[in-house]
């Protein structure tokens, strides 16, 4: 397996369940799966950098990258959006999009997906998504561990 030196995740649908959660006051809420959290910091241990680029802007999203202490976070990246934020990532690490390994679920994803070096998708994911030439596809859904059955691949 090629060297990754760049891990890149998706929020919705993917770190969590899709789902979208409101309290009685309009508060959005989101799950998170502890085992993709520890994933990611395992990730982190083994000398990779470690980021979330999503579509939406939340601060949820923001406290959940703090809390794992991500070396990147990029919000609100639509239309193209995902693909420029992990190249300008990419350039700012000196690296190239084949040592870049990606996980999301939707089509907002799959430019992304198809200029990485190793791509997956949950096994719930949309699918274009799934169609998209060489992308893994995961036993697990998304907020099901994924992620972490992901990175549990590449560090094996």
């Amino acid at each position: 397996m090629q060297q990754i030196k760049l891990f890149l995740t998706d929020v919705d649908g993917t770190l969590t369940d899709g789902g979208m959660y409101y309290t009685a006051q309009g508060e959005a809420m989101k799950r998170f799966n502890a085992h993709d959290g520890m994933g990611l910091q395992l990730m982190q241990r083994s000398g990779v950098k470690v980021g979330i680029i999503t579509s939406e802007t939340t601060g949820i999203v923001t406290s959940r990258a703090q809390k794992l202490k991500l070396d990147y976070l990029v919000q609100g990246k639509r239309d193209g959006g995902k693909l420029a934020a992990a190249l300008e990532i990419c350039g700012s690490l000196g690296i190239d999009m084949s040592e870049v390994a990606y996980i999301g679920d939707d089509v907002n994803c799959a430019d992304l997906l198809k200029h990485v070096g190793i791509a997956a998708c949950p096994a719930d994911a949309m699918p274009p998504v799934k169609a998209i030439p060489g992308i893994r596809i995961m036993s697990l859904k998304g907020g099901q561990g994924c992620v972490r059955e992901f990175i549990d691949e590449l560090l094996s």
